[in-house]
């Protein structure tokens, strides 16, 4: 007998089907997100954005991506090293107009004709984001809640421009796009007035997304993130986490949880089950907050198998959309997408192989001490040879051996563009 047919006979006697969970964990859409290879620089034609308030990605590692064909031919060579099902999630600011300024809020479809066909060309689905921030509209800080009509104007317009391309990618690949909506709103230091941005905020969102119906929601699907702080907004914060669980539930639009976007002693797996109570649906930002909210690169650590557990626990697979959000400009990019994403599949094969029954019938007999013992053994239970059966049938290196193989890109192709 193989070492794998031993494992796999130790997990059916927990009632774990192993085959069964990796088919699954095979099948469930990841969706990669594009701006971990250009730094969320993004690639629109000046000068329609990319000055004023925004997002910062550190370090200076070379080889960063400046046109869209460098970042696919980075998502494509990161793609040859990860199992499952993938999805591709672009942002707004990567729209290829060539030398034809076009600002955010007059995007259309035609402007994302190359990636829509490179979707096609490679069967991956994609996912979109208006981006709401990196433009003069954004400098002082406030977008869609800004004081300034004619500044939420702009960013209204843009939304519903966003939607209306994710519409039309879903039309092109035969399945909804998941629209994201984060906005960087919020100050430095304490408001005098901390209710008007928030009463615009949601004035914006009505007309852009919650009642705004030239778009089909069964095409386009909508979610909002909220966000604790950042650079620029450390005391303020308008889309706040109890704005936007509010917010979610009452227009009934789904709610993003990012996994870096909360107070540090806060998990996102605890938020789950509850979210879940009265939202249809969720989306789930992944990355590694490091004290704040850094988006380090995804790895195997206990607060992600967390969440997916808590996933599986709750049989919720079909509820919830997974997408990564990391950017690191300190390494190799090619390499923290293997990374983050490898660590994904990993968590989400882990959390398949959980003998959940095993531990709600511990549970329900009040045996606390026996759940405990088997959550610890679980964690040690020949994982890595099911990871490694999973590769196989992706098709995919299992091991570290891909390390030398996104070296040699590295020095053949992402050294040569510096």
């Amino acid at each position: 007998m193989s070492c794998y047919e031993t494992i796999k006979k130790k997990y059916e006697n927990l009632g774990v089907d192993v085959d069964a969970a990796i088919e699954k964990a095979l099948q469930i859409p990841v969706s990669m997100h594009c701006w971990q290879a250009d730094d969320v620089v993004g690639f629109e034609t000046k000068p329609a954005g990319l000055d004023g308030g925004g997002i910062m990605a550190t370090g200076n590692h070379p080889g960063r991506a400046t046109t869209g064909d460098q970042a696919r031919a980075d998502y494509e060579k990161a793609m040859e090293y990860i199992p499952g099902t993938l999805r591709l999630n672009v942002h707004a600011s990567y729209a290829e107009t060539g030398d034809e300024v076009v600002d955010r809020d007059a995007l259309e479809p035609k402007h994302f004709k190359t990636w829509m066909n490179w979707s096609s060309e490679k069967n991956i689905s994609l996912d979109f984001n208006p981006t709401n921030f990196s433009h003069p509209l954004a400098e002082d800080g406030f977008t869609a809640s800004n004081k300034s009509k004619e500044v939420r104007d702009f960013w209204i317009k843009h939304i519903i421009a966003s939607r209306k391309i994710a519409q039309a990618f879903a039309e092109n690949q035969g399945n909804p796009c998941v629209v994201n909506h984060w906005f960087p709103d919020g100050s430095k230091d304490m408001p005098a007035d901390r209710w008007i941005y928030r009463k615009n905020l949601i004035d914006s969102l009505d007309k852009s997304i919650a009642n705004e119906t030239s778009v089909d929601k069964n095409l386009c699907k909508d979610f909002v993130e909220s966000k604790v702080f950042g650079i620029g907004s450390e005391e303020y914060v308008v889309g706040s986490g109890d704005f936007y669980n509010c917010y979610s539930v009452s227009r009934g639009i789904g709610l993003c949880m990012d996994m870096g976007h909360y107070h540090p002693t806060e998990t996102v797996n605890d938020k789950i089950s509850s979210i879940l109570l009265f939202n249809k649906k969720v989306l789930l930002h992944l990355s590694r907050p490091i004290r704040w909210d850094s988006d380090h690169v995804a790895i195997l650590n206990d607060d992600l198998k967390n969440v997916f557990l808590e996933i599986a626990r709750g049989d919720a697979w079909d509820r919830v959309y997974l997408a990564t959000d990391f950017f690191d400009a300190s390494i190799n990019r090619v390499a923290a997408y293997i990374i983050g994403m490898r660590a994904v599949r990993k968590g989400i094969l882990y959390a398949l192989l959980d003998p959940s029954d095993k531990l709600k019938d511990y549970e329900d007999k009040g045996q606390n001490a026996f759940r405990l013992a088997l959550m610890e053994e679980m964690k040690t239970a020949g994982f890595s040879v099911i990871w490694e059966k999973l590769c196989e049938k992706a098709g995919v290196i299992a091991g570290a051996e891909w390390i030398d193989e996104v070296e040699a890109y590295e020095n053949n192709v992402l050294l040569k563009r510096v």
